[in-house]
């Protein structure tokens, strides 16, 4: 190839790579940014940045904790919905657990928050499969199976999350005329077919499902109105007014299902917290 040749190639493809950086990089971006700046679209692009006395406190997007530095819930403040991102509500590790249905870890955590939520709120943290003292109600049922794999017998039978290190009795005496024993911490009863076992726990708890569910993404910023319901009587305390007085805030940000038919109502945590310090600040 020629000099010429070369230089009229090169050339070439510098001019469409000064020509494409412009464009990509200067022009588009540009144009997306005002693009952003219509109104109605401002504030989305910005993040739903939500300022307090000029300072950023949070976005009506992402949720947040509303805890202390030993991570126990704030009195005076309504609770957000479990958070598996991070360490919580981490935008850099968003994301769900990943544990499924079956899980035991799972229905032990969902088993100790509701527990304690309970506890917090003053009322029946108790649900089915769960004991009460806030773990998962599983049996391990040793025993000869038929074809399906299903124990006939019984020959033994544990309950796997309740040590007995723990516990001076596990939560059920007797399953099919054995007798339930308390697991033993280090032994492996993975033999056994796991039974769980359903309780005498009404089957709509008072603590709702996103009290102790975290969501897919882990930044969930809303709540269900059942859960900022459950919460009224202990917010209300804290600050030293009626729960008449913070059910009217709450009706301020109580939101209602997208086109009138997608999804549930819910109650938009940071921005109701918010208001309740405008309103009703936690003096002493």
């Amino acid at each position: 190839m020629k000099f010429s040749s070369f230089l009229r190639v090169h050339w070439a493809a510098v001019r469409a790579l000064l020509v494409l950086t412009v464009i990509t990089g200067l022009i588009y971006p540009l144009f997306i940014w005002l693009v952003a700046q219509i109104p109605g679209l401002h504030d989305k692009a910005e993040g739903s940045i939500v300022s307090v006395g000029g300072k950023p406190v949070g976005s009506r997007l992402i949720g947040q904790l509303f805890t202390d530095a030993s991570g126990n819930p704030l009195p005076q403040y309504f609770q957000s919905r479990p958070s598996a991102a991070g360490n919580g509500y981490d935008p850099l590790s968003t994301g769900a657990s990943n544990l499924g249905p079956e899980s035991m870890s799972l229905l032990n955590q969902v088993c100790s928050r509701s527990v304690a939520i309970g506890k917090l709120e003053a009322v029946d943290g108790s649900r089915p499969f769960c004991t009460g003292g806030g773990v998962g109600a599983v049996l391990a049922v040793i025993g000869p199976r038929d074809a399906r794999g299903a124990v006939i017998h019984p020959t033994r039978v544990i309950s796997v999350n309740e040590p007995c290190e723990t516990t001076s009795a596990p939560f059920l005496t007797s399953y099919e005329g054995v007798r339930v024993e308390c697991a033993k911490k280090g032994e492996d009863y993975s033999i056994g077919q796991m039974v769980p076992i359903r309780g005498a726990a009404p089957a709509d708890p008072v603590v709702p499902a996103d009290a102790v569910s975290a969501s897919g993404s882990g930044l969930d910023p809303d709540i269900s109105v059942a859960y900022a319901n459950l919460q009224v009587a202990r917010v209300a305390k804290a600050r030293h007014v009626s729960p008449e007085q913070v059910r009217d805030v709450l009706a301020q940000y109580r939101t209602g299902r997208v086109l009138g038919f997608i999804g549930e109502p819910s109650v938009n945590v940071l921005q109701l917290n918010l208001q309740l310090d405008r309103r009703y600040p936690v003096t002493g």
